[in-house]
C-alpha cells in the first residue's frame, strides 16, 4: 500500500481521486476571475465574485472527494492528496488575485517580497475534510504596508470560503528564535512546504533551520516530543483501547505515527516514510505495518469528518455504528459489525504501539533517547541478573538480545523461553529481537502448541515470574500470545460495544490476571481483604490463574460466551498441563464465572433460599474460594470506577453466608435466631425518651421479614421516624451508607397501592439511580420503605444536593408534582448512546424464594424506568416487597419479589403472560419516548 506523505512537494495529480481539471480546474477558474475583474465597479465586488467562483468551485469539488470516500471508504491516501491538493489550488488563486488584481505591485522592492509556505499536517500534504489551513507568511524584514494588504486580502477570501486558517507572518530570523523556544512551532517548520512567492526566502529559512537548530538538537527533540507524547495519551485517556477513543489524538493514533515520522525526519532526515527502510529504521514488513496502519487510521478519520460534517476526532459510540456502517462492516458470527470495526481499529492501534516500541528501542541503541532507568530488584531477589545470562542471550545497549539468531529459531520453544528470561533478568527485549520474533510466527504450529516444555513454560509466566503482566502483554503485541493459544487470538483487540466494558476482551483478561497477582502479593488488602484473605490462605494458584486467562475466552460467538469457553478449556487446560481435577475445575469456573457477580447482584440475600440455591451450585468451600476470587479480579478489570463498595459488601455478604452454609450444613444462625436477635438489638438502641410499652409496641408492629431484611441501623430509623407520623403523614430520613458507597432514603407512611412506584418516580426526577430498595408493611397498615440511591457518577449524594431530594420527595408524596408527567421530558437518550442494543428479557421464578415469585426485568437503562415497571406491576395488582436494581452501563436488570393481592405467589401462565405484556408495553413506550 502505498505510503500517504508527501512532504517533498505539493501533491502530484496522479495521486488524486480524479483528474485536476475535472477536481478543480485552474486555469478555467483563473479566467473566470479575470473576466470578473473586467467587470467589477470597486475591489470589493471583485473579492466578492471572486469568493463566488472559488466557493462554487470548492463545494463541488469536496463533493466529488466525498463522494470517492462513500464508493471507496478504505482508500484514504488519493483522499487526504486531493484535499491537500485542492486547498494548494485554492490557496494559490487567492493569492494570485490578491497580488494581480487586489493589490497589483509590478516592481517590488526588496523589503517586500513574500514567500508562502503550508506549515503542519498541511505542510506534510496530508489533510482530512476540515483540517486546518495552516499557512506561514515569510518576509525578509519588517512588515511593510503592501505586505500587510496582501497578507490580510488572503487571509479574508479564504475565510469567506468557510477555511478554518491557521497563519503567522515572520521573519527568517521570527522563525528561528520562535523554533528554539517553542517544540511546537519547531515542528511545525520542520514540515513547511514552499507554495508560492519568493523561493530563495523558502530556502533560506529552510538551510538556517537544518543548520542552526535541527542538526544540533537531535536528542533535545526526541526527548521533547516524546515527553509531548506522553502528556498527550494522559490527557487522551493513557489506552490505545478506550472504548471512544480519540483517532488523531490517542494513544495508537495518527499522531503516534505522525511522532515517529517527526522524529526520524529530524534525526535521519528521511523525506518520504520509504526512507524509514533505507535509514534502518524499520524493516520492509514493519513498513507495511506502518502503512497500512497509517492508511486505515486516515479513512476513518475522513469518514468521521464527513459523517460529523465538522473536524471531529472522538470514535463515539453513535459515530463508530456509523463509520463501520458507511465502511462496510457487517454482522457476522456473532459480532456486530461495529464489533468488527472497532476490532480492526484496535489492531491497527496495537501495531502503532508494537511500531513504537521498535523505532525507540532502535534510538535508545544509538543513544538518541535516554534509557529508562531499568530496575533489577526482581532478577537480584531470584538470584538472576545479568551476571547470569543464560546461554545464547546477550545485554546489547541495555536490552536483552539473541546471540545467534540461527541458534535460537532452532528450537521454536525459545520463542516463549525469550519471555521468560526477560522476566527473570529484568530486562526489556531488544528490538532487533523483537523483529526476530514478529518475523517467524510460523514456527508456532501444533508440534509447538502440544509440546509439553512449551506449555511448562506458558505456565510458569504465568505464575512464578512475580506479575505475568508483563509477559502477557509483551506477548500479546507481538502477536505470540495469539499464536500460541489461537483461541486467544480471536479475542485479541475485540471490542463489547456497550458502556459497561472499559477495554477489549484480551486487555480486560490481562488486567484480571494483573489485579490477581496484585491480591497474591498484598498488595490491595485495605481494598479486598476478602480476596487478600483467601489467596494468603492458599488456593490452587494454577486453577485461579489458568480460569481467569480462559474466563472471556468465548466471546464474540454466536453461543452463550460461558457455556463455550467452558468447552474451549476443555481443551485448553489440560494441554497447558493441568490433571483432570484441574481441568473440572477450571471448566467450572469458566462456565459459571459470571455466577456469583448476578446472584449478589440480582438477587435479595436477606432470602434464605437465594444462599441455599447459590450454595447448592458452587458445592464446595474450595470452589466458592476460587469463584470469589476470580469474580472479584472479573468485575475489577472491566475498568475505572466499576468496582465500588456496594459491589464488596454484596460478595463479602454471599461469601460469608454460603461459607457458613457449606462448612457448617446450614445457616449459621436459624431464621427465628436472627429475628429475636435484631428485635434484641433495637431493644438496647432505644434511649430513655422510649417507655417500656413503646418499645414493645414498636417491636410487635413488624412482620419477620422486615428483621430479617434490614440491618439494625435502618431498625432504629423506622422505630424513631414512627413518632413523627402525627405531624405530617409521613416521615422520611436520608443518610449516607458509606459501606455501600450509596445514600440511603427511609419512608414511613400509611401504605396504599402505588406508593413504591410514586417513591421510585420521586427518586427518578431527581436524577437518583435506585441500587437497591425494601419496603415492608405493618400489621397496623404503614409501609416502612428504604431506597439506597446514588449519583450519576455511581457515588452517594453530597450533603449540599440532600435539601433538594427532600423537598422533590415531598412534593411528589404531597402529589404537587406527577412523576411520569414531569419524567416523560427527560427520558431522552443521547445520541452517542442510541446505537445500544438491549433487547427486553422478563422471566418468573417461583424456585428462587419460598414465599415471593421473582420477576427479573433485563432491558435498557433509562431515567424513570424503575418507576414506570413499579406502577405497572401495581396496576397488575401485584405487591412489591423489595426491588434489586442491577445496571451494566445501558443495561438494568430489576429482580423485583413480589406476591399478588392475596400474599401468594403468581403461578398461573395466563397472568404471567398478562404482566409480561404489560410491561413491555410500558418498556416500548418509554423508548419511544427517548428517542422522539
Amino acid at each position: 500500500m502505498a505510503p500517504i506523505h508527501q512532504t517533498a512537494s505539493p501533491p502530484t495529480p496522479f495521486d488524486l481521486v480524479a483528474a485536476p481539471d475535472i477536481l478543480f480546474d485552474s486555469a478555467a477558474l483563473r479566467a473566470e476571475i479575470e473576466a470578473a475583474a473586467q467587470d467589477a465597479k470597486d475591489l470589493t465586488a471583485l473579492r466578492t465574485a471572486a469568493v463566488k467562483i472559488l466557493g462554487a468551485a470548492n463545494t463541488a469539488a469536496r463533493a466529488m472527494i466525498a463522494d470517492y470516500v462513500t464508493a471507496h471508504p478504505f482508500h484514504a491516501a488519493p483522499v487526504v492528496r486531493s484535499y491537500a491538493w485542492l486547498t494548494d489550488q485554492i490557496v494559490l488563486l487567492t493569492m494570485e488575485l490578491a497580488e494581480r488584481w487586489l493589490h497589483p505591485n509590478p516592481n517590488p522592492t526588496a523589503g517586500e517580497r513574500i514567500s508562502l509556505l503550508a506549515v503542519g499536517g498541511y505542510g506534510r500534504g496530508e489533510m482530512a475534510p476540515f483540517s486546518d489551513v495552516d499557512l506561514l507568511f515569510l518576509t525578509p524584514y519588517k512588515q511593510t504596508a503592501w505586505g500587510e494588504s496582501i497578507i490580510e486580502s488572503v487571509l479574508y477570501t479564504l475565510w469567506d470560503l468557510r477555511l478554518k486558517v491557521g497563519h503567522a507572518t515572520r521573519t527568517v530570523e521570527d522563525c528561528l528564535r520562535l523554533a528554539r523556544e517553542d517544540i511546537t512551532i519547531r515542528t511545525a517548520l520542520l514540515e513547511q512546504r514552499f507554495l508560492l512567492g519568493d523561493e530563495g526566502l523558502a530556502r533560506d529559512l529552510d538551510k538556517r533551520l537544518w543548520n542552526e537548530i535541527f542538526l544540533k538538537t537531535g536528542p533535545e527533540f526526541v526527548e521533547a516530543k516524546l515527553e509531548e507524547r506522553a502528556a498527550r495519551h494522559r490527557r487522551t485517556g493513557g489506552s490505545r483501547y478506550l472504548v471512544e477513543p480519540n483517532v488523531k489524538e490517542g494513544k495508537g493514533g495518527l499522531r503516534d505515527l505522525q511522532t515517529l515520522f517527526w522524529i526520524a525526519k529530524y534525526i535521519n532526515q528521511v523525506k518520504e516514510p520509504t526512507d524509514l527502510i533505507d535509514s534502518g529504521v524499520f524493516t520492509e514488513d514493519e513498513f507495511r505495518i506502518f502503512a497500512e496502519a497509517e492508511e486505515f487510521l486516515w479513512a476513518v478519520r475522513c469518514n468521521l469528518h464527513l459523517m460529523s460534517r465538522r473536524a471531529n476526532e472522538q470514535l463515539t459510540f453513535d459515530a463508530q455504528v456509523e463509520v463501520a456502517a458507511a465502511m462496510g462492516f457487517e454482522d457476522a458470527d456473532g459480532q456486530r459489525g461495529v464489533e468488527r470495526f472497532m476490532q480492526l481499529y484496535y489492531t491497527h492501534a496495537r501495531h502503532v504501539g508494537e511500531l513504537t516500541r521498535i523505532f525507540l528501542a532502535a534510538l535508545e541503541a544509538r543513544h538518541v533517547k535516554q534509557r529508562p532507568n531499568l530496575t533489577r530488584s526482581i532478577a537480584r531477589a531470584i538470584g538472576f541478573g545479568r551476571n547470569q545470562m543464560p546461554k545464547g542471550y546477550e545485554e546489547l545497549h541495555g536490552r536483552l538480545n539473541v546471540a545467534d539468531p540461527d541458534a535460537f529459531l532452532a528450537d521454536p520453544v525459545n520463542i516463549l523461553r525469550l519471555f521468560e528470561v526477560a522476566l527473570r533478568t529484568g530486562i526489556l527485549i531488544h528490538p532487533d529481537t523483537m523483529r526476530l520474533v514478529a518475523a517467524n510466527l510460523d514456527l508456532i504450529d501444533d508440534t509447538v502448541r502440544d509440546d509439553p516444555e512449551a506449555n511448562r513454560i506458558f505456565l510458569g509466566l504465568l505464575l512464578d515470574h512475580g506479575n505475568p503482566e508483563r509477559a502477557l502483554l509483551r506477548m500479546n503485541e507481538l502477536n505470540v500470545l495469539g499464536t500460541f493459544l489461537p483461541e486467544f487470538g480471536r479475542i485479541v483487540a475485540m471490542m463489547q460495544f456497550n458502556m459497561y466494558h472499559h477495554y477489549t476482551v484480551d486487555e480486560h483478561t490481562i488486567r484480571c490476571i494483573s489485579t490477581l497477582s496484585e491480591i497474591e502479593h498484598g498488595d490491595l488488602v485495605e481494598e479486598l481483604p476478602v480476596a487478600s484473605d483467601i489467596l494468603s490462605k492458599g488456593v490452587n494458584r494454577r486453577i485461579l490463574y489458568v480460569a481467569l486467562l480462559l474466563h472471556d475466552i468465548g466471546k464474540g460467538l454466536p453461543q452463550d460466551h460461558s457455556v463455550v469457553g467452558a468447552e474451549i478449556a476443555t481443551r485448553l487446560a489440560p494441554r497447558l498441563g493441568l490433571d483432570e481435577h484441574e481441568v473440572d475445575t477450571v471448566v467450572w469456573l469458566v462456565r459459571n464465572h459470571l455466577l456469583m457477580s448476578d446472584v449478589a447482584q440480582k438477587r435479595d440475600l436477606s432470602d434464605p433460599r437465594t444462599v441455599r440455591d447459590f450454595a447448592r451450585i458452587v458445592q464446595s468451600p474450595a470452589r466458592l474460594k476460587l469463584l470469589t476470587v476470580l469474580t472479584v479480579c472479573d468485575i475489577r478489570g472491566v475498568g475505572p470506577g466499576v468496582w465500588n463498595n456496594w459491589k464488596a459488601m454484596l460478595l463479602r455478604d454471599l461469601y460469608a453466608q454460603t461459607m457458613d452454609m457449606l462448612t457448617d450444613g446450614h445457616e449459621s444462625q436459624t431464621r427465628k435466631e436472627l429475628e429475636v436477635e435484631a428485635k434484641a438489638d433495637l431493644r438496647a438502641k432505644l434511649d430513655g425518651d422510649w417507655s417500656d410499652p413503646e418499645i414493645e409496641a414498636e417491636i410487635e408492629r413488624h412482620y419477620a421479614p422486615y428483621w430479617l431484611g434490614l440491618d439494625g441501623g435502618t431498625h432504629l430509623v423506622f422505630a424513631r421516624l414512627q413518632k413523627e407520623l402525627a405531624d405530617s403523614g409521613f416521615a422520611s430520613a436520608i443518610e449516607p451508607d458509606l459501606d455501600r458507597d450509596a445514600t440511603r432514603i427511609c419512608f414511613m407512611m400509611q401504605d396504599h397501592p402505588g406508593l413504591f412506584a410514586r417513591l421510585a418516580g420521586a427518586l427518578a426526577l431527581v436524577g437518583a439511580n435506585v441500587v437497591d430498595a425494601r419496603t415492608y408493611t405493618t400489621n397496623d397498615g404503614l409501609a416502612t420503605a428504604v431506597f439506597w440511591i446514588q449519583d450519576g457518577e455511581g457515588h452517594p449524594y453530597e450533603a449540599q444536593r440532600l435539601d433538594r431530594l427532600r423537598r422533590m420527595i415531598d412534593r411528589s408524596l404531597l402529589g404537587e408534582v406527577v412523576p411520569r408527567d414531569e419524567l416523560r421530558s427527560r427520558d431522552k437518550v443521547k445520541k452517542r448512546e442510541r446505537d445500544f442494543e438491549v433487547p427486553t428479557a422478563i422471566t418468573f421464578d417461583n424456585q428462587g424464594s419460598d414465599i415471593f415469585t421473582i420477576i427479573e426485568v433485563d432491558t435498557r437503562d433509562r431515567p424513570g424506568l424503575l418507576h414506570d415497571l413499579a406502577r405497572t406491576m401495581t396496576d397488575c395488582n401485584i405487591s412489591i416487597s423489595s426491588a434489586i436494581i442491577a445496571t451494566y452501563g445501558e443495561q438494568a436488570v430489576d429482580a423485583f419479589y413480589v406476591k399478588d393481592l392475596f400474599g401468594l405467589k403468581i403461578h398461573s401462565e395466563a397472568k404471567q403472560k398478562m404482566i409480561e405484556e404489560r410491561l413491555r408495553s410500558a418498556i416500548a413506550r418509554g423508548v419511544e419516548m427517548m428517542i422522539s
